[in-house]
């Protein structure tokens, strides 16, 4: 089973069938707008605009499970991406990603790709330092903080997952691959 074979909640609160995203390749991130990494929109609006009409969709659910960095409802979260980073894409409602309430979605991408690795001595050691104020995090394969990526194919298969630290400029050659 891959994520394109369930439903979510869309920021309005009606269903979203994610089978519509088939045949397109989708960056699935749990964000916050105000978390450290929240500045990675940029380059996220960015990879969508060049990549969009070619088959790329951005999943973006707003997450509140660390440290509480995304206050707010729905539709604010919304407003704020829009009017700050100028995102084109949507967010879907906000969810869980770790624990017994956390959504279908990553509990498939975290058992897909349930490694994630920093990339460079500084990027692994802030992991670490975040890691320990993670207060969901309480497993192998959970999501650590905001802004953990994930690559997932045209068949809703997670490919690759990239931590927070992880700079979403350096995700285009591998969604070109994928596109």
């Amino acid at each position: 089973m891959g994520i394109y074979d369930l439903k979510v909640k869309k920021r309005n609160g009606e269903d979203f069938n994610l089978s519509e995203l088939k045949g397109k390749v989708s960056l699935v991130v749990n964000t916050a707008t105000g978390c450290g990494f929240t500045p990675q929109y940029e380059a996220i609006e960015s990879l969508y605009e060049k990549y969009h009409d070619e088959g790329f969709e951005v999943l973006d659910f707003p997450c509140d499970q660390f440290g509480h960095q995304a206050p707010g409802s729905n539709d604010e979260i919304h407003k704020f991406c829009t009017a700050k980073y100028k995102t084109q894409f949507d967010q879907f409602a906000k969810i869980e990603v770790n624990g017994e309430n956390e959504s279908k979605v990553f509990t498939i991408l975290k058992e897909q790709q349930p490694k994630e690795e920093a990339k460079g001595l500084k990027n692994k050691m802030a992991m670490k330092a975040i890691s320990k104020m993670s207060p969901t995090c309480k497993k192998d394969g959970d999501i650590v903080w905001n802004f953990t990526k994930f690559l997932v194919d045209k068949n809703g298969n997670a490919v690759k997952r990239y931590d927070p630290t992880f700079d979403p400029k350096e995700i285009e050659n591998d969604l070109e691959e994928l596109l």
